[in-house]
Parts: structure tokens; sequence; C-alpha cells
């Protein structure tokens, strides 16, 4: 195991200390208490708490396409700004999982029992913008868990990340629009590509700390960085620290 002890320097910002509310997951997956599904997405609306007492939740009319592009009429719940989800499991029947269309929602206790297209998706808001994934988990993700399209910042805290490609993805294809992620006390398992992958032409800042991986192959990066671009894909062009990209250096321990 290799532990992301915290970030050294930064480049081209400054390092705000950020308190941390979770603690490190053990690995362990919830029981589901029940099944629901949904004909359509279900909304959260601004100011409402939905909590799901840990049932699992998915779609009766939509089944997984792999990395087939989809919309919001393929997810389980429709977050709301202002809205929370908590104590839900998403099953594997949706495309979308959970969007957070209008940025600024809270996702708590959430778990992705086998991820789709994404997991959870953040689009629209400002740049004072902030969504929060707090707990939780996601497994079996072919590419990306969370998809950040939105301006702000997203902050995960206390999260179980098993057999996925990235963590958490800055729109490459959305144009220049900066934003910030911290991942903070984190146990990821068979990671394939990268923890975080951000623009570094769109002045992206990337926070971890405290984050636990496991794995028994080397291919994946913890921090990587590529060029946003308006037309195609964007190109990964490295990992770590690299002016005048807003990226950390981390220290490692074996363990």
């Amino acid at each position: 195991m290799v532990k992301i002890l915290a970030f050294a320097a930064i480049v081209a910002a400054t390092a705000t200390a950020t308190a941390s509310a979770a603690s490190v997951p053990d690995g362990t997956w919830p029981t589901s208490a029940g099944t629901v599904q949904y004909a359509e997405p279900y909304t959260v609306k601004a100011g409402e708490t939905f909590d799901g007492g840990l049932k699992t939740y998915e779609r009766s009319d939509v089944s997984c396409e792999g990395q087939t592009e989809s919309a919001s009429s393929t997810a389980v719940f429709l977050v709301e700004a202002g809205g929370t989800l908590k104590n839900v499991i998403i099953g594997k029947n949706q495309m979308e999982g959970v969007h957070c269309d209008n940025n600024d929602c809270t996702i708590e206790n959430v778990w992705w029992d086998d991820v789709c297209e994404d997991a959870l998706s953040i689009k629209s808001g400002s740049a004072s913008s902030v969504s929060t994934v707090t707990g939780g988990g996601a497994r079996n993700a072919d590419d990306k868990v969370i998809q950040h399209n939105g301006l702000g910042t997203v902050k995960i805290d206390g999260f179980y990340v098993d057999t996925f490609g990235k963590l958490y993805r800055s729109c490459g294809t959305c144009g220049n629009k900066p934003r910030k992620v911290s991942v903070s006390n984190v146990l990821a398992v068979n990671p394939s590509v990268s923890l975080v992958t951000v623009n570094e032409n769109y002045g992206d800042e990337a926070t971890l700390s405290n984050i636990y991986i496991k794995s028994s192959s080397s291919s994946y990066t913890v921090c990587a960085w590529s060029q946003g671009a308006d037309g195609g894909e964007p190109k990964e062009t490295g990992n770590g620290i690299k002016a005048p990209s807003r990226l950390l250096v981390v220290g490692q321990m074996a363990e």
C-alpha cells in the first residue's frame, strides 16, 4: 500500500489548509435494505434532504450500456442546488447515476454498486460553487467516477473507490473553466489511470491529503494533467507538478 502523506509545495497558487470531517474507509461495502426502481429520474429539490435508508435505487427502464454517452434522463437522481442526497446505494440499472446539474449539491454516504458511464456528474454553477461528496464509495468504473463539467470546487472526503479509471475528472472539452478539487481520507483500490486528472492549461487546482492506494499494478498516476481542448479529446501531457499548473508535490510512504 502507498499512503499519500501530504502536499509539500505548490506552483502558482497558495495552499490552504482544509479541515477533514471523515475518516479513511476500511473497504467495507454496505448491505442493501431493499430495492426501489424509478421509471424516471427522481429530483431532490433545493433545500430537501433525501435519506434513502441504504436501499438500492435504480431505473426500471434503463440498462447500462458501458461508455455510451447519455444524459441526465438516464440518471437515477437529479439533485438541485442546495439539495442533499444521503444513505443511498445506486444499483446497476442506470447509465448516469447521479446528476448535480446546477452544482452546489451535497452527496453523503452514497454508494455506486456498479458504475456505468459516470457515477456523479457536476455541472454549471459559478466560481464560488462548492459540491461535497462525503463518505460513500463506488466500484467497477471503466472510466470516470466523478465528472466535473461546471465551475467551482468539488470536495471529496472519506470516499472508498475500487476498480476504476479515474476518481475525479475535470472536463477537458467544456471550455476554459478553471476548477478545483480537494480529495482527502480516501481508500483507492486498483486504479487504472489516475486518482485525479485536471487541465493544466485551464489553471485547475488539485489538493490531495491522506490518500491510501492499494494496487498490484504501477500503471496508474496519482495526479495527472491534460491539455483541455474545445474540439476533440483532451491530451494527457504528464503527471505530478509542472509549472504553471496548480498541482502540488506529494510525499509517499510504503506501508
